[in-house]
Parts: C-alpha cells; structure tokens; sequence
C-alpha cells in the first residue's frame, strides 16, 4: 500500500514539473521580441528596449544606448555624424568595467559603419570588463566583432530577426 502511495505521489510531482516546463517554454518563447518594420522608429526603440532588458545580465549602473533612426529618415546623414561623435568621444573618455553599451538600429549596416569608425580610435585593452550589445543584422557581426575584441570589452551580438 504504501508502495502504492509513493508512486502515485511520484507521478503528480513529475506531472507537475512538466505543466511547469511547458509553462517556461511558452514564458520565454513570449519574451522574445518581434523585430519591427524596418521604417518605424517609434517601434524599433521599443524593440531595442526589450532586448536590452533580456541582456543586462552582470552589467552595472544604466547602460549606454546608442540607436540611429532608419536610412528613411530626412535627416538620417546629420543624425549618423552626431551620433559618431557622441560615441567616439564617450568611448575615448573611457568605460567603467561593468557598464553595457548597446548599439541598434534598423539600418543595422550604418550602425556597424559607426562602431567600425569608434572602436578604430579605441586603445587595445581598454575596455575591459565592458559589455558591448551589438543588436542588428548578422551579415554585420564580423566585421564588428573584428573591430570590438581588440579593445578587450565582452562583445555580444543579437541577430534582429
């Protein structure tokens, strides 16, 4: 009898743990975010807030975004020359360990053009201990990675898709 107890008892904890794992499965499978229409700004920042959300991992303090709108937009040109400025001189000033810095965008080839053009100008190991999030196309990744790794920052990279 008691033999029987055990085993029932055995096979409602191991359905139990099923109903779990399925529910898991369908939690992550739900957090994954869709990528946007290429054009919609509004949207591609929303994006990119998701998926940073699900990367913050070891980082520390608020991270470091940098987005370019899509190539549609007027004034993409000005808003892609501001934009390498901003991170050329923030990466020139220096990174804390711990701290993450993101790129994204729709015109994901633009943006790797950008951080190939920073990162160039970035001392070999100074950027230990730095997270680099990369989110955008993965005919891009190499070549970002090339340049990323020399500077010694944990380079992760999140195909759009």
């Amino acid at each position: 009898m008691l033999r029987v107890v055990v085993v029932a008892l055995f096979v409602f904890v191991l359905a139990a743990c099923g109903q779990k794992a399925a529910q898991t499965v369908a939690d992550v499978a739900s957090s994954v975010p869709t990528v946007p229409a290429k054009d919609d700004d509004a949207a591609w920042k929303t994006y990119l807030g998701q998926v940073v959300s699900n990367h913050l991992g070891n980082s520390t303090g608020s991270p470091f975004l940098y987005y370019l709108p899509p190539a549609s937009d007027p004034d993409f040109k000005g808003k892609y020359d501001r934009q390498l400025e901003n991170v050329t001189s923030a990466l020139g000033r220096g990174v804390q360990p711990g701290m993450l810095v993101v790129f994204g965008s729709s015109a994901s080839a633009k943006m790797a053009d950008l951080i190939v053009a920073a990162f160039n100008k970035v001392q070999a190991g100074s950027m230990k201990g730095v997270h680099v999030l990369f989110i955008g196309m993965s005919a891009d990744n190499a070549r970002v990675q090339k340049v990323v790794q020399p500077s010694g920052a944990e380079y992760v990279f999140v195909e759009a898709k």
